[in-house]
């Protein structure tokens, strides 16, 4: 009774804090502003049947795209084994589903520790490849203390709660052949190899590894869901929704603004222009509430893999720009303005922005706007919509546009062409063809 009263009590805490925190993102994510979404849903539900669940776009880099399929699968199957975890230690029970699902429950068993072990090896490789190896993408600039770290924390804890509930069901088996009470589960293959380790026990000191082993697995699991709420891990989760909301429209589709298109339409004597007079807060993005929720969902769905930035011709060339970099810094200044509500404080109104405090004019200008980064993302994130956002805001509300771009925005409103000459030279490169 204590045990499962303290059981009960860890999951309530758990939880509790749980929901604190998925409310200050919720809050965060509502500063957006609304969108409109195009296109089908059930091309929305392929896209996260194929790309959220699928990791459709992972596989274009084979190897790691495999390891993380086995840490993939092995979060979603083995968390099935915490159901019973949390059955047992809710009812006092163990191994509650063992007699109900017979000889079918040695055979699950065993694809969980297979999961469990490919887990634990994809583990150790990606730490390796982190610290030893040290990917490029993975120590760019943005890539400071904490990203880094907060990717080996959770790589580690992983392996950790691997090993947990590996040493929990070689404890397990033995305690079968001791203890007619224990329900049979069959030879499990993986936790044979460990058994001859812990033979020399006896049966009082085999039940404290066994429940250490189930407490500390089932409280890590507690521990990380509410860690991954503060790391970049939340994309586990925020993938689903993001790759759901994703844009629907071919990547070199530019959104215009309805009330500049309202002002083309009405100098050009269209009719159907009449039919709205909407005046935007702002032209483009200064900030994050002028950005709409779904990029700030986006920003919390970030994986910080780094692909995009990788694919960016701008940042190949040595320019400041970083797709993920854009991604990491609208999530950081959501973080902070929320804080700062949540303490009473000015929030908004700090006198900071995303534009200039965050992100600077010299990475915005930088974009090719070629889509490679949207290409690359595994999650279908779309920096480039945040970046365009921010940059329209410099042309159209602060004349702040470089010099050459505003001779060109020029020409574009007089001859409505880039280049300095009028509409009827236009074709006049064509004569020396004939």
């Amino acid at each position: 009774m204590i045990s499962q009263l303290v059981f009960i009590l860890t999951l309530a805490v758990f939880t509790f804090f749980i929901r604190k925190r998925i409310l200050f993102i919720s809050r965060g994510i509502r500063l957006g502003k609304e969108v409109t979404l195009t296109g089908s849903v059930n091309e929305r539900i392929k896209n996260v049947l194929l790309v959220a669940f699928g990791q459709k776009k992972m596989f274009k880099r084979f190897i790691p795209a495999i390891l993380h399929l086995f840490i993939y699968v092995g979060f979603v199957v083995i968390n099935l084994e915490v159901l019973e975890f949390i059955v047992d230690g809710i009812a006092g029970t163990h191994r509650i589903f063992a007699p109900l699902l017979g000889g079918f429950y040695g055979i699950l068993m065993n694809v969980f520790e297979f999961l469990a072990v490919a887990v634990l090896m994809a583990c150790v490789f990606f730490l390796v490849r982190r610290n030893v190896l040290k990917v490029p993408r993975f120590w760019s600039a943005e890539m400071t203390s904490w990203p880094r770290l907060d990717a080996n924390i959770i790589l580690i804890v992983e392996i950790i709660l691997m090993v947990a509930i590996l040493t929990m069901n070689a404890a397990d088996q033995l305690l079968q052949t001791q203890d007619a009470s224990y329900p049979q589960t069959g030879t499990l293959f993986f936790t044979s190899f460990l058994i001859p380790v812990l033979q020399s026990f006896d049966l009082t000191n085999l039940i404290i590894i066994e429940r250490f082993a189930w407490w500390f697995h089932i409280v890590g699991i507690f521990a990380f869901a509410l860690y991954v709420t503060y790391s970049k891990h939340l994309h586990i989760f925020m993938a689903f929704p993001n790759t759901y909301f994703a844009r629907l429209e071919p990547k070199g589709q530019i959104n215009n603004m309805p009330v500049v298109t309202h002002e083309v339409k009405s100098m050009l004597g269209l009719a159907e222009a009449s039919n709205t007079n909407a005046v935007p807060g702002r032209f483009g993005a200064k900030d994050i509430n002028d950005l709409s929720w779904t990029n700030l969902m986006a920003s919390y769905a970030c994986t910080e893999c780094g692909r995009c930035t990788s694919e960016c011709p701008a940042n190949l060339t040595g320019k400041k720009l970083s797709p993920r970099k854009i991604m990491m810094d609208t999530r950081d200044r959501m973080e902070e303005v929320i804080k700062s509500m949540d303490a009473g404080g000015p929030g908004l109104s700090d006198g900071k922005a995303l534009l200039g405090d965050y992100i600077t004019k010299e990475e915005i200008n930088a974009c090719t706007s070629c889509n490679a980064c949207v290409e690359a993302c595994p999650v279908l994130i779309n920096p480039l919509e945040i970046i365009l956002e921010l940059r329209r805001y410099v042309a159209m509300e602060e004349s702040g546009s470089p010099a050459s771009w505003n001779a060109m925005f020029q020409n574009i409103e007089t001859n409505f062409a880039p280049w300095k000459f009028s509409t009827g030279d236009r074709f006049n490169w064509a004569n020396e063809l004939k």
